[in-house]
């Protein structure tokens, strides 16, 4: 499996020297693909009654294709990934230009990891609508797809009208890999999908016999719309807020056994108080799984 380390975007800080080090030391160590996650805006809970969203305006999102523009400029192999950019409530043909031009400034680097998300808050501020987002991303990936791979698109949708008009530069990659996130609490639909178009999914479950039965749905779909399972990436995930350095390398296992090509440790939540700390938290975790 080729190891990640997600950002920790909510504990890392403001400060750009900060966010170098880490992404530096990440890539220094040997990880192969840094993860980020996306939030625009945080919703003043105290107006929300019975919140249940994971994260309010106090939490911190750095930008990913902002971060993703200077990444590029200082790292050398690091994959760039978004797990996930929140699609549905943003301009379909802008994304497909930001991520072409983070794709183009890298080298070749980018993985798009996009999701419908959850927080309506964010929808109604970005002008865009929540109820619709699920049936919208289709149309939006073939969007994106057919932005990344022609100099001139002619494409009429339901919600998408491009009239012989191009993204210019194309990316490295045509197209860039796009991933899937999601599955909670409705999976059917998303793992539907993945099996039919996507290039991969960012599951949210852990590697078990549910997670295990999960997966082979998701590859029932791909067969049946003619493509081959193994084509489809997994990306696992470790918490180092749940698990400790013993479980760590057993963890790791248990996703490759159940068919992960990628897994990434999130040093968040674990009561890390520094940047530094977060460094030494994904040089253990490093050390300990990649033997």
């Amino acid at each position: 499996m080729q190891l990640g380390v997600i950002f920790p975007q909510t504990e890392i800080g403001a400060d750009p020297k900060a966010v170098r080090d880490f992404v530096q030391a990440a890539e220094g160590m040997g990880y192969e693909h840094l993860i980020v996650f996306d939030h625009v805006l945080g919703a003043a809970v105290a107006h929300y009654p019975g919140w249940q969203g994971a994260y309010t305006q106090r939490d911190m999102f750095h930008e990913p294709f902002v971060l993703y523009g200077y990444l590029a400029a200082i790292t050398q192999r690091l994959e760039l990934v978004t797990a996930v950019i929140i699609l549905g409530q943003r301009q379909t043909a802008l994304v497909a230009k930001q991520a072409a031009e983070v794709d183009v400034l890298s080298g070749g680097r980018l993985r798009l990891g996009v999701g419908i998300g959850w927080n309506a808050v964010e929808y109604e501020a970005l002008g865009e609508n929540f109820h619709n987002r699920g049936r919208r991303s289709e149309e939006q990936f073939a969007v994106l797809r057919a932005l990344w791979t022609q100099e001139v698109v002619d494409f009429h949708g339901r919600w998408h009208h491009i009239s012989h008009a191009g993204i210019n530069p194309l990316p490295v990659q045509r197209p860039i890999p796009l991933w899937l996130g999601g599955g909670r609490p409705n999976v059917e639909p998303v793992i539907e999908r993945i099996g039919r178009f996507a290039d991969g999914w960012f599951p949210q479950f852990e590697p078990d016999a549910v997670g295990r039965e999960t997966l082979e749905r998701m590859r029932g779909y791909a067969r049946a719309a003619g493509r081959d399972p193994a084509s489809i990436g997994i990306e696992g995930r470790v918490s180092i807020a749940s698990s400790t350095p013993d479980t760590w390398a057993q963890r790791a296992e248990d996703w490759g056994a159940v068919g992960a090509t990628h897994l990434s440790v999130n040093t968040m939540r674990a009561g890390l108080q520094t940047p530094d700390a977060h460094i030494a938290a994904i040089e253990k975790f490093y050390a300990t799984v990649h033997r």
